[in-house]
């Protein structure tokens, strides 16, 4: 079906997804024709079949991952096996070669599950899905915290729960995950989630990462209290998790009367360290307890013992209260004096040695793998979009594995995985650039309906395009329109706002009008030509941007910032979005919904220009719930809400707190901003200067993002009109078109209270990406 050209289908319109499955081993896998493998199939046994035409090259790269599948399945009791279709076989397994990219796995003849090979995309993800089917009862996949809830409510004084979040379902960790559930899965209920909200509801402080906790809910008598959670805090690997596992099945404290040298517990067995609290009878009650916490709190870590003194022979230090054992052979016991129990703990993480083979092994993650990992964070949206999609729209979506398709992928210009792009009939085709999710990339298939710019051809029509009725459907994507307005003379500047349409197709839908009678359309909006007309139909505004022929190159930006809101609620997605404007952050933290009050007030300073300097926002726990962990670490602990705070990112790091004893209104804050630019505030903290960086390059998205930008337009760009706007209202002098060659009054503001008006000893400059 796919030759080495590429077209466009006889649908007119194809989105394509390219992406990257590759890795090349060698291992031996039977080859049966379909009545020879059913012949083998046993009752109550497990296989996983992949059927393939005979002589068929494609999938080839899932061939080579299901030989290395072959040993690791078979040891859990799995037969694979590949089943070549002969002519004339027999079976509805057997069909065209487009029907043969999904394995099967059967239990006896009975058919349990089938998977896309695309899904299967290396020995991890093979074994992780096919243990993941096998073990649908002890596994439960869940989604909230309700779910997490009533696990727990039905185990309380009956069994223990193990629960994982893995970043993704066919990961490394998630096979480890599934492994150790094949093994304990009668012991233990397990418990999986993706949903990393999940991860941070239950309080987990660092969330980059797989988690595996332990929840002690045998225990738990009173159905009213919480199991207690154990973290292990190694990487999610099958060892880790059996050592982990290990230390749970192990008695909490035990009490010994022998040479701490002599004592041989599990512990020392799995690599651990011991911990002796020496006790005495007259205390011994009291160093029970103190024991017991000290055990709770290292589980998982070390083995604790209570060492009675006056019940042996061994020379103990008579101020020693603490001995502590390596695990490694031949180490003398130590014998220290530690009177706090902070001071044990501290000293047994800093004595721990592991072997962090994971971590090392991450560092080279690069290439073909990391490939596979990114495309298939992507796959699961494509997918959702082509469900979405079926049925009511006339575009085909496809995708090619271009490790299978490597010279398709090659003439299209494919360097980086997963690339998108959408080709329409006589048009080049467009590249999306969004982010990896369901949502942006359903309105940028919606988006891209109608060619941009749309030719508005009479005031009339032009009219109905502001007022959002001319493309009603899209609206449900976009709540923005851009007209631009030109004369007719104005060639140079209309082809740049045609190219600059073109490469915003997907994001923004814009139109052009450009006819005899356009003055009317200036004088009614108040604006001089060239200019732009920013239309929100759903707000009922329409804001009109006059452009200075000094600005006419940079249209693309000033198109692509139509977008943003003067007050927007900050997501993890659109959080990037503004900080490139480096400005400090006016940061309202709210517990839901926003305060109509808090608005209109912020609202209403945005129309002053009271707020140029700065970038007003929200942030919505409920929706954001990280924005806890941030106010935890601004404050130390979760302050009243709603907290309006200053976030000054990039030039010292400092953050104020507006006073929780006063209301927000115009006044109020405007008066506080005053006080922050004469220096009269105390900062409640002031950020450290460490960067967030991708884990690896593959997955520095941002940079990505940047990189088409980086060669056209500038991006202070509306910085530099609001300047202009500025500087006209406070002089009430006609416009000075060679003022805008000089540097703006605005942006001299802005740098004067980035430099001048925070503490001198905090002044050096931060890098623009610092932890928030």
């Amino acid at each position: 079906m796919m030759s080495s050209s590429f077209s466009v289908f006889r649908a007119g319109v194809a989105l394509v997804l390219m992406c990257s499955f590759y890795k090349s081993t060698e291992d031996s896998l039977p080859e049966l024709t379909p009545q020879q493998y059913f012949s083998t199939l046993q009752p109550g046994k497990a296989s996983l079949a992949y059927f393939c035409q005979v002589g068929s090259l494609s999938n080839s790269v899932f061939l080579e991952e299901l030989k290395e599948a072959v040993k690791p399945l078979h040891d859990y009791g799995i037969s694979v096996a590949k089943v070549t279709c002969v002519e004339g076989a027999a079976s509805r397994y057997c069909g065209e070669e487009e029907g043969l990219r999904k394995a099967y796995l059967f239990r006896g003849n009975i058919l349990l599950r089938e998977f896309p090979t695309d899904i299967l995309f290396d020995v991890n993800a093979i074994i992780a899905h096919v243990l993941f089917a096998l073990l649908f009862n002890e596994v439960k996949y869940i989604t909230t915290l309700e779910d997490l809830h009533t696990i727990e409510n039905s185990l309380k004084g009956k069994s223990n729960m193990i629960f994982s979040y893995v970043e993704a379902i066919g990961t490394p960790e998630h096979r480890a995950v599934m492994e150790a559930a094949f093994v304990y899965g009668t012991s233990y209920q397990f418990a999986l989630t993706t949903e990393i909200a999940l991860l941070e509801n239950i309080g987990s402080e660092s969330i980059e990462h797989a988690h595996l906790y332990f929840f002690h809910c045998k225990l738990v008598l009173d159905l009213t209290e919480h199991c207690r959670r154990t973290l292990m805090e190694q990487p999610l690997t099958t060892l880790n998790i059996h050592v982990f596992v290990k230390t749970m099945n192990a008695p909490l404290l035990m009490e010994v009367a022998e040479d701490p040298q002599q004592v041989s517990t599990v512990h020392l067995q799995l690599g651990l360290p011991l911990v002796f609290i020496i006790s005495q009878r007259a205390t011994q009650e009291a160093d029970r307890r103190t024991a017991e916490w000290v055990a709770w709190h290292l589980l998982g870590k070390a083995g604790v013992l209570l060492l009675l003194r006056d019940s042996m022979d061994v020379n103990i230090p008579q101020h020693a209260n603490v001995a502590f054992r390596r695990a490694e052979k031949d180490v003398p016991v130590e014998f220290l004096v530690l009177n706090d129990v902070e001071l044990i703990i501290s000293h047994v993480k800093n004595n721990m040695h592991f072997e962090e083979i994971q971590e090392d092994e991450g560092e080279d993650m690069e290439g073909p793998d990391l490939g596979h990992a990114v495309s298939m964070a992507f796959l699961q949206s494509y997918i959702d979009v082509a469900v979405k999609l079926k049925g009511r729209s006339t575009i085909l979506l496809t995708r090619i594995n271009c490790a299978d398709w490597s010279n398709v992928c090659a003439k299209q210009n494919v360097t980086a995985f997963p690339v998108v792009k959408l080709y329409k009939e006589g048009e080049s085709p467009v590249s999306y650039a969004g982010m990896l999710a369901t949502k942006d990339l359903l309105k940028f298939i919606q988006l891209n309906k109608i060619s941009c710019p749309v030719n508005i051809t009479s005031i009339q029509e032009a009219e109905k395009y502001l007022r959002g009725e001319l493309y009603k459907d899209l609206f449900i994507s976009t709540s923005v329109s851009v007209l631009g307005l030109f004369s007719p003379a104005m060639t140079s500047a209309k082809e740049l706002f045609r190219e600059a349409g073109k490469q915003l197709r997907g994001s923004v839908i814009t139109g052009i009008y450009s006819e005899d009678d356009v003055w009317i359309l200036s004088n009614k909006y108040a604006t001089t030509l060239p200019a732009l007309l920013l239309a929100r139909p759903k707000e009922g505004r329409i804001e009109s941007v006059p452009l200075d022929t000094t600005l006419v190159q940079d249209m693309a930006q000033i198109l692509a910032n139509a977008l943003l809101e003067a007050f927007p609620e900050i997501t993890v997605e659109n959080l990037p979005t503004y900080l490139r404007f480096q400005r400090p952050l006016l940061l309202l933290f709210s517990d839901g919904s926003i305060n109509p009050q808090y608005r209109n007030t912020i609202l209403a300073l945005v129309r002053q220009k009271q707020l140029d300097s700065f970038t007003p926002c929200w942030l919505n726990l409920k929706n954001t719930p990280v924005g806890r962990g941030i106010l935890k670490a601004y404050f130390g602990r979760l302050p009243p809400l709603p907290q309006l705070l200053l976030v000054n990112l990039h030039s010292g790091g400092q953050v104020y707190a507006f006073p929780s004893s006063q209301s927000v209104t115009e006044q109020s804050l405007v008066l506080w901003l005053k006080h922050l630019q004469a220096g009269l505030e105390n900062p409640i903290t002031v950020l450290s200067a460490q960067e967030w960086k991708p884990p690896l390059p593959a997955f520095d998205f941002l940079s990505m993002m940047d990189a088409p930008a980086s060669q056209g337009p500038t991006k202070k760009v509306l910085e530099r009109q609001k300047a202009a706007e500025v500087q006209e209202s406070a002089e009430q002098q006609p416009r000075d078109r060679s003022a805008t060659r000089r540097e703006p009054a605005e942006m001299l503001r802005i740098k004067r209270w980035n430099t001048a008006n925070w503490p001198r000893d905090t002044q050096e400059p931060f890098h623009h990406d610092k932890e928030l």
